[in-house]
């Protein structure tokens, strides 16, 4: 039998953290921090705060349910916070188990666990290549498969048991045009169908959009079409965005150096997930350059507001977060904003009651500036409803449990796979944080 634990991720969009069991082992995919729970954003060290907090805050999964579970593996699907956030928190719950992930995903995880203040992470890290199957027990063995998202190196983790494939797909959609040139691998995806998917556990973000998800491509020509014609005749441009949308963050790069301008990329965050890309070779950053430190930051501001047409800022606070970038110039701190300068907001806002708040503040204080403002240029990195009906019908699993959303977008998943066979109660199981899902 294999049991899936719905530790938690199955009841809002954050802290993501499932637990795949057969046979009495367990492989741990996520281990995710829910960030508005404690007023925290990219620019923050999260493990500068007690465990006993973050729990207390809700901000980190209860892993109570699998802590005395024989686990034999932690897995990470990407490198988001929402993902990886909790590793240094949780991960000393299970001594000595090898943590696995694509390059770019453990880099990021092992900078969550150096900064951790608290407790000492001693479990390995290794990175894994697409295609490679580990085999982590007598039973159980791992996969990890290319999937395209909004950051790179994104995968689909594959549990395979004996009694057939797991996947999660984590956090992901069907891009065939990406400007960084990955790709999800269809072929490995129609091969895991007809070897047989015994459970598929899907993110529910997108489900109730009624389409396909566009491609990064889209957003690149959004971006261009506004910068290089409109954005030509504006003195400060500033483009707020993920810090670890490095894709976007290229092409930001890329319009700079075509419209003569210096990309100057401010924050902590900026300059860690683009520090990492590099290092891989996943961005070219000529011409461009980070600053995180607090002096290097106001010096690099002064220098910019001298002289406004010479630079594009891209800096951190997307979602109005207190104490980002972005925030401060909007309360008058950092860089004298206002109507000299337009700003782009590349980035959805969260689906969460806190960040629509933060975001109208922060919005509201712009405007009283008269700073211009350009919304949504911008493409999600999660699947819409075709998208993961074009999944449903690649992969044909036998049972799914949908995760990564509240209860409605589960159960919005639900409706989708009745349209496609499946029942409530027989072979689709909406789950809550905590609970456990039993495969007979």
């Amino acid at each position: 039998m294999i049991k899936i634990h719905t530790v938690s991720g199955y009841e809002e969009v954050g802290k993501n953290m499932t637990a795949v069991e057969y046979n009495g082992e367990v492989v741990i995919i996520d281990m995710g921090i829910r960030l508005d729970r404690v007023l925290i954003h990219e620019d923050v060290n999260i493990q500068q705060f007690p465990t006993k907090e973050l729990q207390k805050l809700g901000a980190i999964p209860d892993d109570s349910s699998i802590r005395n579970k024989k686990v034999v593996a932690i897995t990470f699907t990407h490198g988001h916070l929402d993902h990886i956030g909790a590793v240094a928190k949780l991960a000393p719950h299970y001594p000595d188990v090898p943590i696995y992930g694509t390059p770019y995903t453990i880099k990021l995880a092992k900078g969550e666990v150096k900064s951790e203040q608290y407790f000492e992470v001693k479990n390995p890290m290794y990175e894994t290549e697409y295609g490679e199957i580990v085999q982590v027990s007598e039973n159980l063995a791992i996969e990890f498969v290319r999937i395209t998202h909004s950051i790179p190196q994104s995968s689909m983790v594959v549990v395979h048991t004996p009694e057939g494939a797991v996947v999660h797909t984590g956090d992901f959609k069907f891009d065939n045009n990406n400007p960084l040139g990955e790709r999800p691998d269809y072929k490995r995806l129609r091969e895991l169908g007809k070897e047989g998917v015994k459970v598929l556990i899907p993110e529910s973000t997108r489900i109730e959009q009624p389409t396909k998800t566009p491609s990064e491509a889209v957003a690149q020509m959004l971006l261009e079409d506004f910068f290089l014609y409109e954005g030509m005749e504006a003195d400060g441009l500033i483009a707020t965005t993920f810090a670890s949308h490095i894709a976007r963050l290229q092409e930001l790069i890329w319009i700079a150096n075509k419209m003569g301008r210096q990309a100057v990329l401010v924050g902590r965050s900026l300059a860690k997930y683009t520090g990492i890309a590099k290092q891989l070779g996943l961005i070219k950053m000529k011409g461009a350059k980070a600053v995180r430190s607090p002096n290097a930051v106001r010096k690099v501001l002064k220098e910019v507001s001298g002289a406004r047409e010479n630079y594009l800022l891209i800096v951190t606070g997307h979602q109005g977060e207190p104490g980002a970038v972005l925030t401060r110039m909007a309360n008058g701190e950092l860089y004298d904003i206002g109507k000299r300068d337009t700003v782009v907001f590349s980035a959805g806002t969260i689906p969460n009651p806190l960040n629509r708040a933060q975001r109208y503040v922060l919005e509201t204080k712009l405007k009283m500036k008269g700073v211009r403002m350009i919304k949504d240029l911008h493409v999600s990195g999660h699947a819409s409803r075709e998208d993961h009906r074009y999944l449903l019908r690649m992969l044909n699993p036998e049972n799914i449990v949908p995760a990564h959303g509240d209860f409605r977008m589960l159960t919005h998943y639900a409706e989708l796979a009745e349209e496609e066979g499946y029942l409530i109660g027989r072979d689709v199981f909406v789950s809550r944080n905590g609970y456990l899902v039993e495969i007979r």
